[in-house]
């Protein structure tokens, strides 16, 4: 679980609106999950290991969040079938932005990514304008790192 700080900079980062939808890769205990749903309309969530998605799943649950869909599998390739998202939020880090996660925002919306090999990443925040990015480095951080086709080993749905 990141910590608290972490969240709620990232959280402000991504400016969420109460319409907006949000796609959030690494869902971990469902923590971030938590606190998206009481900020945004609709929040999809992946999370690679199996176990854990059924256990963030109870959890969002149990705290009433209806409005969090939860998905096991690699988040490497988002959800394509939800998309466009107005934001994405990624709590686990690959070396390189995943180009489905930039196909998947929609213009006008922004991510929110720690980037780079375990030590050196960097938070990036990511704006989409007419299908141009902006990217800006935010804040040095050490994420756990993406894992599945991020490293080069796809893994079965």
């Amino acid at each position: 679980i990141s910590q608290p700080y972490v969240v709620a900079f990232m959280t402000e980062r991504l400016e969420p609106r109460p319409i907006d939808r949000v796609l959030e890769i690494g869902t971990g205990c469902g923590y971030q999950a938590a606190v998206l749903a009481g900020l945004v309309a609709e929040v999809f969530t992946i999370e690679i290991i199996g176990d854990l998605a059924q256990q963030a799943t109870a959890n969002l649950t149990r705290l009433g969040c209806t409005n969090v869909y939860v998905r096991a599998g690699d988040g490497y390739q988002g959800w394509a079938e939800a998309a466009p998202f107005d934001g994405i939020i990624v709590t686990c880090a690959p070396e390189r932005v995943p180009q489905p996660l930039i196909d998947q925002l929609k213009d006008g919306g922004c991510m929110i990514i720690p980037v780079g090999p375990a030590w050196s990443q960097e938070l990036v925040l990511l704006r989409k304008h007419g299908g141009r990015l902006e990217q800006q480095a935010v804040l040095p951080v050490r994420f756990v790192p993406m894992t599945g086709e991020a490293e080069g080993t796809p893994r079965s749905k």
